[in-house]
C-alpha cells in the first residue's frame, strides 16, 4: 500500500536578507563614531615653553539669597448663632353633651373622651408622651414601626 500523503518539499537554502548583514556593520560603525568623538573631544596635551604665571589672589564674589516665610495666623471664625426650633403640638379634646333625663343613650360614663393626635414621634417626644402603648391616648398605628403595641419606643 502506498502513502496517500505527499511529504513537504525540503527547505531551500536562501541567501541571508539585507538586514542580517547590517546587524554587524551598524554597531561597528556606531562604536567607531563614539570612539572618534571621544578622542577628538579630549583635546590632547599642548606643550608651551612659557613659564606659568604666578598665581595672584583675586577677590571672589559670593551671592547669598535668603528667603523669609511669614505666616499670618487667621483669626478663629465666630461660631454660628444657635437656632432653636419649636414645634407646636395640638391636643384635641372632644366633649360630648350628656343626654338629658330619659335620653336614649346607653353610655353612662360621665368622663369626657379625650383624643390626642401626634403627627410623628418627634411631636410625641416633645409633648413628653413617648413611648405610647396601645390603648393609651395618642397611640396610632403609623407611630408604631414594628407593630409591637408600643409607639415611638426608640
Amino acid at each position: 500500500m502506498t502513502n496517500p500523503y505527499i511529504p513537504p518539499p525540503p527547505p531551500a537554502v536562501r541567501p541571508a536578507p539585507g538586514w542580517a548583514r547590517k546587524r554587524y556593520a551598524l554597531p561597528a560603525l556606531a562604536l567607531a563614531l563614539f570612539l572618534g568623538a571621544g578622542i577628538g573631544a579630549g583635546g590632547g596635551e599642548k606643550t608651551t615653553d612659557a613659564k606659568p604665571a604666578a598665581a595672584s589672589p583675586a577677590p571672589t564674589r559670593t551671592v547669598t539669597a535668603t528667603a523669609t516665610a511669614t505666616v499670618t495666623q487667621t483669626p478663629e471664625p465666630e461660631p454660628a448663632p444657635t437656632v432653636t426650633v419649636t414645634k407646636t403640638v395640638t391636643a384635641t379634646r372632644t366633649v360630648t353633651a350628656e343626654p338629658g333625663a330619659g335620653g336614649g343613650s346607653d353610655d353612662d360614663s360621665s368622663v369626657p373622651d379625650t383624643e390626642v393626635h401626634y403627627g410623628n414621634c418627634s411631636e410625641a417626644r416633645a409633648a413628653g408622651a413617648a413611648p405610647i402603648h396601645r390603648g393609651e391616648p395618642g397611640y396610632a398605628s403609623h407611630l408604631d414601626r414594628d407593630d409591637d403595641g408600643v409607639a415611638c419606643d426608640a
